[in-house]
């Protein structure tokens, strides 16, 4: 049985594909890229720049939803973060404050525990992959119900921590979440406890696009352990580390769910960061303008820290 043949297309057809000008089919080739970009360049026009926009907007008004009338204010929210005639003057520095705290004393644990755990469970070993499951799996629950669950952990007359620490002799009446220092204690060691397998994991990821002949050479050169890490992981990892550390000192400057549900703030304000404040102050108070400004501030200032950041790692790269 013959095969069945394909008709060649003939002169006139293949003059009429062609016939398209040079010049439309080059400016049809150079506009398939931002077709294809077309969809993410919508979604985040709509959800990522109109908001920032809005934010602006509303930093330059007095804005009260409840008030028929937003006048326009020019600068004098932004002034008024720094002017300590203000009303909103103290409660602001105070929250920087703790969040300048919660992020110093998370972000060095946060950073190294993790580098820790990658070294371990890059390792051959029977179940590791049990315990890489084993230690992501916090990070998989969401902070309400981490928040919930560690408030009723840490309550000072019921929890279970205390009643543990009791067993063998040790105070059991710490107020992990009501006073100083104990309840910056629990949220630092609540979010390292939920977050620290997440870094963990960018770590392993990283821990295993180093090639092995590295660590065999240096071997062959009589490097010890701590040489391999200092002159082979540890460069290695320095785009793995910057993204860490970035991204770490972000999370951190925006932590709010773990101090609005396990020390609600307290003692006093003590623990309320910035979010948690812009929260109140545009939400419960209807004061959106003075808000929106902070929340600008809080923007400008953590890109001084990344920029800073970028610029470390690029000096030490050099």
């Amino acid at each position: 049985m013959a095969a069945p043949t394909v008709a060649e297309p003939t002169v006139t057809e293949a003059a009429r594909v062609d016939a398209s000008p040079p010049a439309a089919r080059v400016m049809h080739g150079r506009a398939t890229p931002y077709l294809f970009l077309l969809p993410y360049l919508l979604i985040f026009g709509v959800f990522g720049l109109l908001p920032i926009a809005l934010g602006v907007w509303l930093s330059l008004h007095q804005w009260d939803f409840q008030l028929p009338n937003k006048p326009f204010v020019g600068l004098d929210n932004y002034a008024d973060l720094f002017s300590a005639d203000s009303l909103v003057y103290g409660d602001w520095w105070e929250s920087v404050r703790a969040t300048a705290t919660f992020t110093v004393a998370s972000v060095p644990l946060l950073v190294v525990l993790p580098l820790g755990m990658a070294l371990l469970l890059n390792r051959s070993f029977p179940g590791r992959t049990f315990f890489r499951a084993i230690y992501f799996a916090p990070y998989v629950l969401g902070v309400a119900v981490i928040g919930l669950l560690w408030r009723f952990l840490l309550d000072a007359n019921l929890g279970f921590v205390n009643h543990l620490l009791g067993l063998v002799g040790l105070p059991s009446d710490t107020p992990w979440v009501t006073a100083t220092p104990w309840a910056w204690v629990s949220l630092v060691g609540v979010t390292v406890w939920w977050t620290c397998g997440f870094n963990a994991v960018i770590y392993l990821a990283g821990l295993q696009d180093i090639p092995a002949e590295l660590y065999e050479a240096a071997t062959m050169d009589g490097a010890s352990t701590w040489d391999k890490f200092r002159n082979v992981t540890l460069p290695g990892l320095r785009p793995v580390l910057l993204f860490v550390v970035t991204t770490t000192i972000l999370a951190s400057a925006n932590m709010f769910g773990q101090s609005y549900l396990i020390t609600q703030g307290a003692p006093g304000n003590e623990t309320r960061t910035v979010v948690s404040y812009i929260v109140e102050r545009g939400l419960a108070q209807n004061d959106a303008g003075r808000a929106a400004a902070m929340s600008i501030t809080l923007t400008l200032m953590l890109v001084v820290v990344s920029v800073a950041n970028f610029r470390i790692f690029r000096y030490q790269e050099d």
